[in-house]
């Protein structure tokens, strides 16, 4: 028995005729045990929309598939707690096991929900002591468990380092290596790695119909190769090692792009390499390599993006950075390298697929050339890219990049004016909202879904969603300058200060983002707002020497330089914005996108008399 506050009972014994005192110590039980925590995606907004049909689904899932799924796999369950559970095993093996055939078996059993009803579950494994109370288990082993549950993606298995140690070379299975944790009460960091079913022992991280995805061609993924340490000082070895891992974990958010796992591109530490050799014998087609060398208290870094099929520089650069705070160095450069190697990949497909002779387009095919389409930024290019993205789904209805695709086209129409009058809009802007919930629903971990969500909902006037699904956007994916600018332009909308700070940071991590120009515009915009002129002035005229065909920006130069007094100068920007995009300044008369009336009267007071 355990005393009331968990200390040990003292056992004291007498025998006559002398006296024998010991102290028998009675610690807490404890056995080693693989934890599964569950938990219920959006339980609070289920039930608040929905409390009896939500409890009864939850029962019926638990009933037939959950419980019998981990009886099966010789497990126990611990408890339950309305949205979740813990259970326990003995084997890690059969716990992972487990967690992939629950999570498979809701994919199933969630296809006949109706929108908006579906009960989705993230799971978190972990090996550890744990503390045996009865029937109850207690301790660390639990907790991280439950911190990996709260790390996991919806539908996914997230495992410890622990865990992952046990089942790597026993199990047919696909492991994301995600780096090192800092969690909740735990003293030390936890390895965080996702699981998915595979074919085999290798742990290409491909994407799949489960995860939203549509089939993909192995060979377009990406393995980083471990950086080389130029610095003569084994002590930097830490260093170069710790870069390459968070790149390989930062170039994984980017979902459309299967990015190799840490293990398999460490073998290669050290070795002479044929880049044709690393990319057959890890199944892809781009390699990114680099090199670090520190120098005093300055540090280079250089990186390039090879198509190893071909032995072909896809792109290369090099950055030199001051070694104030060697962490925020390794921050910085894993920012900026991962926001611009995706989109130069994808170019370099785009290049690849237009040259070479091919049958039936994919998934992947029909998707880039619909983002090539999206990135002409023109109406008759937006109708083009509706037709592939449409192509898409029709052949992929799961495929979430698909349905953020149309919603894109959608949100650009607007942008650019296509739309007659409000209600044409409002039609425009609903049809991107049905498409991005559509995405969000098939990946609720795509950045690009939940970016083209907030764009929507930002036209329908539901300003808090939108900020709301900009923020997810780019928790999702940091180093996505598409949705970080997104993210702070709709926070300067809506009056927050750190709006023009987020769009210049989205600005520094891709400078060659085919939307810059756009991005660019509508920085001017904010700082028109905010009433420093010259720096709103000297944005458009970045954006139009980026795209001098781009009439917004001409608009915002004739904004900036009434304000700066300079009349003249403001009407032959009007004009040629007119001459680009006739009516397009009569429209903006009553132009009022922010939520402060003062600062929409800063771009529309000042042309006052300038235009007719």
């Amino acid at each position: 028995m355990d005393r009331p506050d968990g200390g040990p009972y003292v056992l004291r014994v007498r025998i006559r005729r002398g006296v024998k005192e010991f102290m028998v110590e009675e610690h807490p039980q404890r056995r080693l045990a693989a934890v599964l925590a569950a938990d219920v995606v959006g339980y609070s907004k289920l039930m608040s929309e929905d409390e009896e049909g939500t409890l009864a689904s939850l029962d019926a899932h638990l009933a037939d598939h959950i419980l019998p799924c981990i009886a099966k796999h010789r497990g126990r369950v611990v408890k339950t707690m309305g949205d979740g559970l813990i259970a326990e095993f003995a084997s890690v093996v059969d716990s992972v096991r487990c967690g992939l055939a629950f999570q498979s078996g809701m994919d199933v059993r969630n296809r006949g929900a109706a929108d908006g009803r579906l009960i989705e579950f993230r799971l978190g494994i972990n090996l550890g002591d744990v503390i045996v109370q009865g029937d109850d288990i207690f301790g660390e082993g639990v907790n991280i468990a439950a911190r990996l549950e709260a790390l996991c993606d919806p539908r996914s298995v997230f495992v410890s380092g622990t865990a992952y140690d046990q089942v790597v070379d026993k199990l047919q299975a696909e492991f994301d290596d995600l780096g090192e944790h800092a969690v909740k009460n735990i003293a030390r960091p936890v390895r965080v790695f996702r699981v998915r079913a595979g074919d085999g022992p290798r742990d290409l991280q491909r994407p799949s119909p489960s995860d939203g995805a549509a089939p993909a061609d192995a060979l377009r993924a990406l393995a980083v190769l471990p950086f080389i340490n130029m610095s003569g000082d084994p002590e930097q070895e830490y260093f170069v090692d710790g870069l390459t891992g968070d790149l390989i974990t930062a170039l994984a958010r980017w979902r459309h792009v299967p990015v190799i796992s840490r293990n398999s591109c460490f073998v290669y530490k050290g070795k002479a390499i044929d880049l044709r050799q690393v990319s057959t014998e890890l199944g892809v087609r781009y390699v990114l390599e680099g090199s670090v060398r520190k120098s005093g208290v300055r540090v280079r870094i250089t990186a390039e993006l090879i198509d190893g099929s071909r032995d072909h520089h896809v792109w290369a650069d090099k950055f030199d950075l001051d070694l104030d705070d060697i962490f925020e160095v390794q921050d910085e450069i894993v920012q900026r390298i991962s926001a611009i190697v995706v989109p130069e990949l994808s170019k370099a497909e785009l290049v690849r697929l237009t040259a070479e002779p091919r049958g039936a387009l994919d998934a992947w095919d029909l998707c880039l050339q619909g983002k090539h389409q999206l990135r002409k930024n023109m109406a008759d290019s937006n109708v083009s890219a509706r037709a592939l993205f449409q192509s898409c789904i029709d052949q992929y209805p799961d495929y979430a990049d698909a349905h953020s695709g149309l919603a894109q086209s959608h949100n650009q129409d607007i942008l650019l004016g296509v739309s007659a009058d409000r209600s044409a809009t409002a039609a425009l802007a609903a049809l991107a909202a049905e498409a991005a919930s559509t995405a969000v629903r098939r990946d609720p971990t795509s950045s690009w879904a939940h970016h083209e969500l907030a764009t929507a909902y930002q036209w329908l006037n539901r300003l808090d969603e939108a900020l709301e699904e900009a923020r997810t956007a780019v928790d999702l994916n940091p180093n996505d300058a598409y949705a970080l600018h997104a993210f702070g332009n709709k926070s300067d909308l809506a009056g927050d200060p750190l709006g023009i700070e987020r769009m210049e940071s989205a600005q520094k991590l891709n400078p060659e983002d085919a939307f810059r120009h756009t991005h660019l515009t509508y920085l001017a915009r904010a700082y028109v707002a905010a009433g420093d002129y010259a720096r709103a002035l000297d944005r458009s005229r970045h954006a139009i020497r980026r795209s001098p065909t781009y009439a917004p920006a001409h608009y915002m130069s004739g904004i900036a330089l009434a304000r700066l007094g300079r009349a003249e100068e403001a009407r032959l920007a009007l004009d040629a914005c007119e001459n680009l995009q006739a009516g397009f300044v009569a429209s903006r008369r009553g132009w009022r996108p922010y939520t402060d009336d003062a600062r929409n009267s800063a771009l529309t007071d000042g042309l006052a008399g300038l235009f007719p």
